[in-house]
C-alpha cells in the first residue's frame, strides 16, 4: 500500500502532491492493478489534511481512469503506467542511489541536490528538443 507524505517546499498543492504520488507509484509499479488505496479518512488523518483535499485527488485520479471508487469498500487501482522499460529501472536506480551518495559525500543537502538534478533535468530536456 502507497503511504503519502508531504512536501511544503514543493510548490505543489496538498491535493496535486497525492496525485502525484500515485502516478509515480503507477510507473514505478508499486501500485497495480486492483490495489486499494487508504481510505480518504486515513490519509487525511495521516497527512493533517481536509479529507476534501483527498477526496479531490481520488476524484482527479478517478477522472483519469487510474482508480475507481467502491462505495463501503475504498478506491482500487484500475490499471497502471508502468510499461516495458520498468526493467531498466533497478540498474538506474542504483546508478542514482551511487549518485546521491556522491552529492552528500561532495557536502550538498537535500535542497541542493534537488535543485541541481531539476536543472540538469531541464537542461538535458531542453537539449533533446533543440
Amino acid at each position: 500500500m502507497i503511504e503519502f507524505h508531504l512536501n511544503s517546499r514543493s510548490g505543489l498543492s496538498p491535493y496535486q502532491q497525492l496525485v502525484q504520488q500515485v502516478r509515480h507509484a503507477l510507473r514505478l509499479g508499486l501500485l497495480k492493478e486492483g490495489d486499494r488505496l487508504p481510505t480518504v479518512k486515513e490519509v487525511a488523518r495521516q497527512m493533517a489534511v481536509n479529507p476534501n483535499t483527498v477526496l479531490k485527488a481520488y476524484r482527479e485520479l478517478e477522472h483519469d481512469g487510474l482508480v475507481a471508487a467502491r462505495p463501503g469498500v475504498g478506491t482500487f487501482v484500475t490499471r497502471t503506467l508502468a510499461d516495458a522499460s520498468l526493467a531498466a529501472h533497478g540498474p538506474l536506480q542504483k546508478d542514482l542511489q551511487r549518485w546521491l551518495t556522491k552529492a552528500r559525500l561532495a557536502g550538498l543537502d537535500d535542497e541542493s541536490i534537488e535543485a541541481l538534478f531539476v536543472n540538469t533535468f531541464r537542461n538535458a530536456a531542453r537539449e533533446d528538443v533543440a
